[in-house]
């Protein structure tokens, strides 16, 4: 009977030394988010009324931790104000949009290996491939198994998914608008306190219609770098695709992207361009695809936040993007902050579905945060565009207005 009694009490003992090294923690985010939007997304025609609207975020993280297991469950609500469909006779919304962003379990099976299966917002190096796509409400996450290892100074990353849209008895068909397969090595390296690389290996299948199950594999090969010293950064990617497109023509297509920003006590000015590759060829005269396609990657924070370019295939008529730009940080206290980003905008090629004249446009970016509190922040932005004739031809708004964009986004995220 004693030693029965000890035993028990040694059992007692080892859980709650187990459970003490585990941490369990409950964290909420609401973010909302007026926009006033006079010319976003396209230019606002002449004696068109502006669009006001409301939208909100709702997440509730769930999330478990111990030396062998990460666990991570994060639903998510996403709406308009007065957006459901149909009410009941009580005023309670019958049509909601609740979803899951998140919801993954990561294994450590050793000090150099883990396992990380489920739903996962990709986010790697500059973004500009593999991106969590913050400014959409809705975020952006995969289903997908990753491996990460660890290799004295280096990390390397495999990840794979493959994707259905409803349980087939047979055939794996799948939008053709919508990546069936993505799957990359991810390899890098801290080198000291001022140098990192990365190195990136992706292919993206696409099935070549919406009824067949042949995949065409467009493949991205990259390097990006990030260098730190004193009071200057800068970082930059370059990233080259090739293999097939849709409809099953070679790719040969680049990106470039560099940024660089000297930061003082409050004040930090920068500068920063891409290039996205495009086509002087369209229709039957095109033998070789060479269109940069981003794939998931970031573009509200990459070609403006007017988001003329957020599909630059249709927006340039696979003409590809020039960006040039200059930024300025003003960090007026620890609570308030200033960034005023000036862009301009031209086609990286002109074809036959494009103006011959390049140059687009410029863009004006001023954003106001304001960290009211460590679980809330209040974020302003202004946003206006100058176009030329050849972006008005491009988007089919021959007489436009001013065009303008206005939001005000509050985000609190509270640890319970």
């Amino acid at each position: 009977m004693n030693k029965q009694k000890l035993l028990l009490a040694l059992c007692c003992i080892i859980c709650l030394q187990n459970h003490s090294q585990a941490q369990i923690t409950i964290d909420a985010q609401l973010r909302n988010r007026f926009e006033l939007r006079d010319g976003y997304k396209k230019l606002a025609a002449d004696g068109a009324n502006p669009t006001g609207i409301v939208s909100q975020r709702t997440r509730i993280s769930f999330a478990y931790k111990s030396d062998l297991l990460t666990l991570n469950i994060t639903p998510q609500d996403v709406r308009l104000w007065g957006g459901d469909a149909s009410w009941s006779s009580s005023g309670v919304a019958t049509n909601n949009s609740i979803g899951l962003f998140e919801g993954y379990a990561e294994i450590k099976t050793s000090d150099k290996l883990s396992i990380k299966v489920g739903r996962q917002a990709f986010k790697y190096d500059s973004q500009r491939i593999l991106a969590a796509r913050n400014w959409n409400q809705n975020g952006l996450s995969h289903d997908a198994l990753l491996l990460k290892f660890k290799l004295k100074d280096w990390n390397l990353h495999l990840a794979g998914t493959w994707n259905n849209l409803s349980d087939l008895k047979a055939e794996n068909y799948y939008p053709s608008n919508r990546i069936k397969t993505l799957d990359f090595a991810w390899l890098n390296r801290n080198f000291n306190n001022n140098l990192t690389l990365s190195f990136l290996q992706l292919a993206a299948g696409i099935t070549e219609t919406d009824t067949t199950n042949t995949l065409n594999f467009r493949h991205t090969t990259g390097v990006y770098a990030k260098y730190n010293k004193g009071n200057f950064s800068s970082w930059g990617n370059i990233y080259y695709q090739y293999g097939k497109n849709t409809k099953t023509k070679a790719v040969n297509a680049f990106i470039v992207d560099f940024e660089a920003c000297y930061k003082t006590e409050k004040l930090s000015p920068g500068i920063g361009l891409s290039y996205l590759s495009g086509n002087s060829k369209t229709g039957s005269a095109q033998t070789t695809d060479k269109l940069f396609d981003v794939h998931y990657g970031a573009r509200h924070s990459k070609f403006g936040a007017m988001d003329y370019f957020s599909s630059v295939a249709s927006q340039t008529q696979q003409g590809g993007l020039a960006h040039y730009y200059f930024f300025l940080d003003y960090q007026i206290n620890d609570k308030v902050n200033i960034n005023n980003k000036a862009q301009y905008f031209q086609l990286a090629q002109s074809n036959p579905l494009t103006p011959q004249d390049k140059n687009l446009g410029f863009e004006n970016d001023l954003v106001l945060k304001y960290q009211f509190n460590e679980w809330g922040n209040l974020e302003n932005g202004y946003c206006f565009f100058l176009p030329t004739g050849s972006l008005r031809t491009l988007q089919g708004v021959p007489n436009n207005k001013f065009s303008q964009f206005v939001y005000i986004q509050l985000t609190i995220t509270p640890t319970l």
